[in-house]
Order: C-alpha cells, then structure tokens, then sequence
C-alpha cells in the first residue's frame, strides 16, 4: 500500500503548498488537496484535487473518512489532526508540528482550553505571523515523516 499525503487545502499556506507539490513529484507520492472552493494545482500524474460543499468541517470530514493508515495529513486544525490519528495516520501542521498518538490529545486540551478562556471573556493573542522559518520546520518535518514510513513499508 502506498502513502497518500492529504492537504486541508483551504488554509493552508500557499509556501507549504507549493513544498509539498514539489515533494509530490520527486518522491511520486499521490497527493490530494481538499477545498470547498475550487483551488489551483500543477499538471502532475500525483497531484489532485477534491471540491467539497461549503460549511463547517465539509473539508474535515471528507478527509477523515477518507484517509487509510500510514497515510499523511497536512493541517493546522487540531480536531482534524486528532481524528486521522485515531486512523493510525500521521498529522503534520503548516508550522512543522508533528501530531501523532503521543502529542495530539494534549494539543487538543490545549486548544479547548484556549477556547473556553476565549469564550470567557478573556483576550488572547493570536498566532504569530507566518514566516521562512516555519516553512523550514515544515520541509524538515515532512522529509522525517515521509522517510520513516516509506523504510516502514520495504
């Protein structure tokens, strides 16, 4: 069975599109970019691209269901990240991080947490601007990831 890379396309930065586009082609990798608009890609036999219906989660969920174990999932939505590890996937953010069974439940309590001062009331920053640094974090963790499990199934 071979890796498939997915992307929760919709925000996800175009510097870790256009790596992973890149990465797509040299390592013939199926990759497919899920949206509920319609987005551009490369003319490539290993990049497609899936349209859903707009709404909340539409992009999640195709996702989620579609997924198979082993496969990678590019996202920086932490209740998606949780559900495709629960796949036996691998979950990669646009910043780098690597969600998988060991770190993904505490990043979620986070994140709920956050959410709850939110909804309390309470101000709190942002996250920081997008940068090279964080495109560099990404390709790092990418290559580690796809390195291991493309050796997992020789």
């Amino acid at each position: 069975m071979s890796i498939r890379v997915w992307i929760d396309a919709d925000a996800c930065p175009g510097p870790i599109k256009d790596l992973v586009f890149r990465t797509a082609e040299r390592l013939q990798i199926e990759t497919i970019l899920v949206a509920n608009q319609s987005i551009w890609i490369p003319a490539s036999d290993w990049i497609s691209r899936m349209t859903v219906p707009g709404g909340p989660d539409v992009a999640d969920d195709a996702i989620a269901h579609r997924v198979q174990p082993g496969d990678v999932v590019i996202t920086g939505d932490i209740p998606l990240a949780s559900r495709v590890v629960e796949k036996e996937c691998v979950a990669i953010g646009t910043r780098g991080e690597l969600y998988d069974d060991k770190s993904v439940h505490a990043r979620l309590a986070a994140r709920n947490l956050m959410d709850q001062l939110r909804a309390s009331g309470m101000e709190t920053s942002g996250p920081k601007p997008f940068d090279q640094k964080d495109v560099q974090a990404f390709a790092n963790q990418l290559d580690r990831t796809l390195t291991r499990l493309r050796k997992q199934r020789k």
